[in-house]
């Protein structure tokens, strides 16, 4: 039984994301379309002889007891009796805060990595179980997949065959969102009347294109985010203007990710927005 498991963490795009009814528990139900990038984390964890202990590179990302990768440690953990503990090690390389599921990545990361050091004990259809209970996109980023539907609260996943990876412009502005103020602003929009998209048919002829993808609606977040911060609309609209396949902002923001057609216009794009945080990566694949 090995004693050090190594798992890249890969970010997360939302390339269309649709924010359905509120339900009593404050939760609200999801449409979205996920797809993989290659940007990644790296979690490394070390089997020891009891507890759960952390440490990052490359960011701060809180108190380790609000971090995902430890909390979804512990739940393997407690499931298979706390036989041993574990020692994390994280290189940060997923902006924080920027809607491209750093943290839920690394949170699934640990889901498996925990469960290999007790030799696969938890079933797999159990650890995506475990990733629901610790939120919206740790199903997807739990399941092995690189593209894929999601319903719900993300825990309802239809895997589909992903286009041809991609050229892709992640754009990370020096701010974060807030999820939480993001979907209050969303709620408030609506009781407004402000901000509804009208219906889509999703056809798998359009979902087997990045154009196709593009058009076929947007990001609920961006009204009431880019409402609240002009720069980060402009930045949007500067981005948008450099011909990409779509544009989009992930999840609740505040990175914006564009896919290109060839890799020359997606770093032509980079010079043209400039200084900003940009980086030039690709779409990931899975089968």
């Amino acid at each position: 039984m090995t004693d050090t498991v190594t798992i890249q963490a890969h970010a997360k795009a939302n390339l269309f994301l649709r924010v359905l009814a509120r339900e009593e528990s404050g939760f609200h139900q999801l449409e979205t379309l996920f797809t993989l990038l290659e940007l990644h984390d790296t979690l490394t964890v070390e089997r020891i002889a009891s507890g759960v202990e952390l440490t990052v590179e490359g960011a701060d990302t809180g108190p380790a007891d609000d971090n995902l990768a430890v909390r979804a440690a512990r739940m393997v953990l407690d499931a298979t009796g706390a036989r041993f503990g574990v020692r994390m090690h994280l290189t940060k390389r997923i902006p924080v805060g920027g809607g491209l599921g750093g943290g839920s990545s690394n949170g699934a990361a640990a889901l498996h990595a925990v469960n290999q050091l007790a030799g696969n004990a938890v079933p797999s259809h159990e650890i995506l179980q475990f990733a629901a209970k610790l939120g919206a996109d740790m199903p997807f980023l739990a399941s092995g997949r690189s593209f894929a539907l999601a319903w719900g609260r993300g825990e309802r996943l239809f895997a589909l065959p992903a286009p041809p990876a991609a050229p892709v412009l992640v754009v990370v502005p020096p701010f974060g969102v807030n999820t939480a103020k993001a979907y209050q602003e969303l709620d408030a929009g609506r009781n407004e009347n402000q901000w509804f998209r009208g219906s889509i048919v999703l056809e798998p002829d359009a979902l087997g294109t990045w154009g196709g993808i593009g058009r076929l609606g947007g990001n609920d977040f961006e009204s009431p985010v880019f409402g609240k911060e002009p720069g980060l609309k402009t930045l949007f609209e500067q981005l948008a203007e450099t011909r990409p396949l779509m544009a989009r902002m992930s999840g609740s923001g505040s990175a914006l990710i564009a896919i290109y057609k060839s890799e020359r216009d997606r770093d032509d794009a980079a010079e043209t927005i400039g200084s900003l945080q940009a980086t030039l990566i690709r779409t990931a694949t899975k089968p």
